[in-house]
């Protein structure tokens, strides 16, 4: 249920869904004051045209102003083009050619954070964090030179400077700490803002224009979204500054101690068959194999983490989903007794997740023997290589100890890889599930902006009619027809019931006056400066406190206790006002009825112009729907009802009935019956439409 400004505004807070057509002005007869007053109105300082074109005009301009601008703080650029892989490329070769471009996506909306309108802080934080990153290494070479020097005065049993070293030491790991608690703060901080910023970017584009409606009318890889907006999302943003950050580290570490290793090492000369053999820099040379080998033997090993890890994650999320849609619908299950098939249906998707984590422990099996025997070699093997001088008196205890200690380093440096593939295949999995996001609202955001696609168009009525439907079509997005050449005019006060038998199109027409829908041709117009109000067969119940969900989609203290309560107490529940401020589960607790009164409460509350009720009393009994219609007539005399229901009780309640027949090729509207006479005559357009000599009362066939 959505309340709605119109200018014409079909849906709450949403801007008109395309531009508005161009359409002839048609006239329609009225009284001598509605001439007057009609007249009165078309001679303001611009006439309707000039502000249509200038309306047309701003609306062209904001456009080409929005398609010039990035995507930042939720509000998006336009899409980027669209991509299609080459058509000579196989199924396999296509398929990879599509997660390329996934990571690409990803980064073109990602990196509008370090963007001229993206967050302020995020360059000073990111040059504060590789200044500290700098330093961090500088005083890691300090320690470097601390150890060879520490472990020469205890060869030579100097202990004064052993007793200085000891000194210098603690400065030494106070200047480390401070350093890692401040990149840890500026990382985490950069992690944390950057998700702020593209996490509020994505639900801003899911939540505009209804999509995260649509999205579940057109097909994709978009499922489960509300994952992919938190917990892939988390990861997409988190890894990638703790990768290059990491990345940067061991760049400058293996660029400061392969210098050391060089320095120190020199060349090493081995006799080999009564010849000698000089191998210069042979401490770099062996780090720089023993990384190399480390290092292709986890890619090889780990080749399968990003598909691996990327069925994980969707076979997690299908099975949070599972679990939400039982805690949803716990009355409806527990009623009909389906624990056992719900218990069945859980264990499956459980045991998928089990499956997938079983096959992704066979990968962390196999990298972490690498790890491991990297991490029980990389100490002993400098040492080692050093003895044969330290032998010979070529190299200090202290020169070994510093050789060991740069060796591990740069071999830690090397080994950056080794030790974080699988995050970097987690990473990859997740930026492409919220890259796939992306592309689905990517998709729907060029509809909006293209007339190409086939797109409802939205404007206002030229003819004081409340509403008008002129020669609507509803397809599916796939360009199905549903509904076809749909012509309809409503006058002020009307209250119009839609029938048709079921699977005609009755809530998918619904949907496409409410702009939930955007597919199909001609026009949905609404009187200017009118409200839309709509009432669901199942209505929304959010969560907090019973004033809270009356009120909604308003604020809670829009209106007074003591006005909720009366609005409570006209549509029979007056025996929840002393409950008005407690907060419970009132989705679980209200039954079907009861929540369908509520929905009536807002509707008084709210006191809209434009009434949509789809199937909005389905829950009621006979004397409770009449009760409720009657006192919304009684009520709010002077709006406007338009009725979707099967129950031919509500026809009493109702001026007109029109009727869909289910065809080949889409539903049309076959009659329209008036089922209270009306003193004034039918307008131009209808007259044209259904013949104007027709009487009152009677039916009105369409060919």
């Amino acid at each position: 249920m959505s309340e709605v400004d119109s200018k014409p505004k079909p849906a709450a807070g949403a801007k008109p869904r395309g531009a508005p057509k161009s359409r002839q002005k048609r006239s329609r007869p009225g009284t001598p004051d509605e001439e007057k007053s009609r007249g009165e109105k078309a001679r303001p300082e611009k006439t309707r045209a000039e502000k249509s074109r200038q309306e047309e005009s701003s609306q062209e301009k904001s456009r080409e102003e929005k398609a010039s601008a990035p995507e930042v703080n939720g509000e998006a650029a336009p899409p980027p083009e669209a991509v299609e892989p080459d058509p000579k490329l196989t199924p396999e070769e296509a398929e990879q050619a599509r997660k390329k471009y996934l990571l690409r996506r990803f980064w073109i909306s990602a990196r509008g954070y370090w963007s001229r309108r993206g967050d302020r802080l995020a360059w000073p934080f990111t040059i504060g964090l590789l200044i500290l990153i700098c330093i961090n290494v500088g005083v890691q070479y300090g320690i470097n030179v601390w150890n060879r020097s520490i472990f020469d005065a205890l060869e030579q049993r100097d202990a004064r400077t052993v007793y200085l070293l000891t000194a210098v030491f603690l400065p030494l790991v106070f200047a480390n700490g401070s350093l890692v608690v401040a990149q840890v703060y500026l990382r985490m901080t950069i992690q944390r803002r950057w998700r702020s910023w593209l996490t509020t970017a994505v639900i801003s584009r899911w939540l505009a224009s209804g999509r995260y409606y649509q999205l579940n009318l057109v097909s994709g890889d978009h499922q489960n979204p509300e994952a992919r907006m938190t917990e892939d999302l988390r990861i997409a943003t988190d890894s990638p500054v703790d990768f290059i950050s990491g990345v940067l580290v061991a760049f400058l570490a293996a660029s400061t101690f392969i210098v050391v290793l060089w320095t120190i090492g020199g060349a090493l000369t081995l006799p080999i068959a009564g010849e000698t053999i000089t191998i210069p820099g042979f401490l770099v040379i062996a780090a720089v194999i023993y990384a190399a080998i480390t290092s292709t033997s986890m890619v090889v090993i780990g080749r399968n983490f990003v598909q691996l890890s990327q069925r994980k994650n969707q076979a997690e999320a299908e099975l949070r989903y599972t679990l939400t849609r039982v805690r949803e619908n716990g009355e409806s299950i527990a009623l009909l007794g389906g624990e056992d098939e719900e218990r069945s249906g859980i264990d499956r998707n459980f045991g998928h997740v089990l499956r997938q984590w079983a096959l992704l422990t066979g990968q962390h099996m196999r990298t972490a023997l690498v790890s491991q025997g990297s991490s029980l070699f990389a100490p002993v093997v400098p040492i080692l290589l050093c003895a044969p001088k330290f032998l010979e008196g070529n190299m200090s205890l202290g020169e070994v100890m510093q050789a060991a200690s740069a060796f591990g380093i740069v071999q830690g440096a090397f080994g950056w890889l080794v030790d974080n593939y699988p995050r970097l295949a987690d990473w990859n999995a997740c930026a492409r599930r919220v890259a796939s996001l992306m592309m689905s609202l990517d998709g729907l955001e060029r509809a909006e902006l293209s007339d190409a696609l086939g797109r409802i168009q939205r404007g206002e009525t030229e003819d004081g009619a409340m509403l008008s439907l002129d020669n609507l079509s509803v397809t599916l997005d796939d360009g199905t027809s549903v509904v076809k050449e749909t012509e309809v005019a409503i006058e002020p006060g009307e209250r119009v019931l839609v029938a048709g038998e079921s699977g005609s199109g009755k809530s998918t027409l619904v949907r496409a006056v409410a702009g939930l829908w955007p597919w199909g041709g001609g026009s949905v117009n609404f009187h200017a400066d009118r409200r839309l109000f709509m009432l669901p067969q199942r209505p929304y119940i959010p969560s907090g406190t019973l004033r809270r969900a009356v009120a909604y989609p308003a604020a809670a203290d829009n209106w007074t206790v003591e006005e909720i309560n009366a609005a409570l107490d006209k549509v029979g529940l007056a025996y929840l006002a002393a409950r008005i401020e407690e907060d419970a589960p009132w989705d679980q607790t209200l039954s079907g009825g009861e929540k369908q009164r509520l929905a009536f409460a807002r509707l008084l509350l709210h006191s809209p112009d434009i009434i949509v009720l789809d199937e909005a009393t389905s829950a009621l009994d006979e004397k409770s729907q009449d009760k409720m219609m009657q006192t919304i007539i009684h009520e709010l005399p002077k709006v406007t009802i338009i009725s979707v229901a099967h129950r031919a009780e509500l026809e009493a309640f109702h001026s007109r009935k029109i009727t869909l027949e289910r065809r080949k090729g889409g539903a049309k509207l076959v009659s329209d019956i008036e089922l209270v006479p009306r003193k004034v005559k039918r307008n131009v357009f209808q007259r044209a439409l259904w013949g104007s000599g027709a009487r009152g009362g009677a039916r009105r066939e369409v060919e």
